[in-house]
């Protein structure tokens, strides 16, 4: 194993499958000379020359157009939005292009591409600069979603998303960016579509993905100080979801609280919720739980930041109050 941040294992990912397949480049703003906003794409350009990596204008219509035509003829790009608000602009190409493609043209075509950029808050950015999209993508036929939480399945994933015959959208977050996490040496890949156990336990499931992971994991040691055993499971990708996983658990422990950094309104939440009550209801001991964001845009204020973000006392008490210890 070896210690990488977030973004080096992200980098690790591209420059791999850019040596192993000449098909893929990078394309986005700032990706080529300065090194990427957020240093993802730190002396790639070097490497692999303008021709592969590929600075455009602040233009998220125009080149991820490009990208999906690229796609069509044979190509494989990576598209990096500097944020997923910003792909807002490009979202006539990402769902009426990139994932329709395959279907409309009756499998003449497809989109093996990758979308990917940070999502969700980041601090003070604003209502207009953190919102999390990894709902809005999953909802849509076509895609694939990944929202890795720790530099191992970064890396994994991401090849995994690269050498994918779909579209892929790439989730990821700008607190993460220096995130730093054991990378197994050599080849490897993490399939997508597959949840992860991080953690074990018996009383109760605690269900989440992306950053708000720590959070999870956090509450979690909180919990066994407690004497309660919580099982912690990463979805890591959210199209498609692992029910499997998280079902097999739900009917171990008969107890599931979701955390999720998204608006509570038609989300993975409620769609996990869902599927838990239609497979494994006989098995539930207590309603399930579900802990969201404020259903507000996102304040400025620091102090109304941190009450809007679900943390790990709303995610402690959600498990007390399924295990009925706070009654």
């Amino acid at each position: 194993m070896k210690t990488l941040q977030f973004r080096e294992a992200l980098r690790e990912a591209m420059s791999e499958e850019m040596r192993r397949d000449d098909r893929v480049f990078l394309m986005g703003e700032e990706v080529a000379q300065y090194n990427g906003a957020y240093k993802v794409s730190q002396g790639m350009l070097d490497e692999f020359g303008e021709k592969r990596v590929i600075d455009t204008p602040i233009a998220e219509l125009g080149f991820a157009g490009i990208g999906v035509g690229a796609a069509m003829n044979g190509l494989r790009p990576i598209i990096e939005f500097m944020t997923f608000n910003f792909s807002l602009v490009a979202i006539d190409q990402v769902i009426n292009s990139a994932a329709k493609m395959l279907s409309m043209s009756g499998g003449q075509y497809g989109a093996p591409m990758v979308f990917r950029g940070p999502t969700a808050s980041a601090g003070q950015l604003g209502a207009q600069h953190s919102q999390a999209f990894d709902s809005w993508y999953a909802n849509t036929p076509g895609l694939k979603v990944v929202v890795p939480s720790n530099p191992a399945d970064a890396k994994g994933l991401l090849k995994s998303a690269i050498r994918d015959d779909d579209p892929v959208i790439f989730m990821e977050s700008e607190q993460m960016y220096g995130d730093k996490g054991e990378v197994p040496e050599g080849e490897y890949l993490t399939p997508l579509g597959s949840a992860k156990v991080v953690k074990e336990g018996s009383d109760v499931t605690i269900v989440s993905f992306g950053k708000i992971m720590k959070v999870a994991l956090e509450a979690a040691e909180e919990l066994a100080k407690d004497g309660i055993k919580a099982e912690v499971i990463d979805l890591r990708t959210i199209r498609p979801i692992d029910y499997k996983t998280v079902i097999e658990s739900v009917k171990k422990t008969n107890r599931m609280v979701i955390l999720e950094e998204a608006w509570p309104l038609g989300n993975i939440s409620t769609e996990l919720t869902y599927m838990i009550q239609r497979n494994a209801f006989d098995y539930l001991d207590a309603p399930i739980r579900r802990i969201n964001t404020k259903d507000t845009p996102l304040p400025y204020a620091p102090t109304l930041v941190e009450a809007w973000l679900p943390n790990t006392k709303d995610l402690i008490n959600a498990v007390k109050d399924v295990m009925y210890i706070n009654a």
